[in-house]
């Protein structure tokens, strides 16, 4: 073969070999692990618009949220089983986790696809840069995994 067909045949190869790179790219990304939407219940004050933020940070990564107002949500943490140093202002219910505070959805995504033996994950307080709570210098905070034994680990650092 002289270089001359050489070079016409690599020519019109190379439209083709991008082609078949391109939608490699796409099935490649199609096929990867999406987050699987989660079906989650709010416990919030009807007057809390940081707690409103955070619901619509959810349905933003794509989930379901469905809220339910209450004056007084101690009934509600305590029937969670949310110990008092890592409550928040509102409590979440997803898939048998309590959700306390401002979480972040990646690590609710991240819960749910690892389903560890625990209570659920708690933002404790309200720092500044956690999802809902955005505006202002972001306060350095943790995500602590929690059960019913009152063990708590951090499960995320921000």
């Amino acid at each position: 073969m002289t270089k001359q067909k050489f070079h016409r045949k690599t020519r019109s190869v190379r439209p083709l070999l991008l082609s078949v790179a391109l939608a490699a790219g796409i099935v490649g990304t199609t096929l990867s692990a999406p987050a699987l939407a989660a079906d989650i219940t709010v416990y919030k004050s009807p007057s809390c618009g940081c707690c409103s933020k955070w619901a619509d940070h959810l349905q933003a990564k794509g989930h379901t949220v469905t809220t339910k107002n209450m004056e007084n949500l101690d009934a509600i943490k305590k029937l969670a089983g949310v110990p008092e140093g890592l409550q928040s202002c509102h409590t979440a219910m997803v898939e048998g986790y309590v959700l306390e505070g401002h979480v972040p959805a990646k690590d609710i995504e991240r819960l749910l696809a690892q389903r560890p033996n625990a209570k659920g994950l708690a933002v404790p307080g309200m720092p500044v840069g956690s999802p809902g709570m955005e505006g202002g210098a972001p306060d350095r905070y943790d995500v602590m995994l929690f059960d019913t034994d009152g063990s708590v680990n951090v499960y995320g650092r921000y």
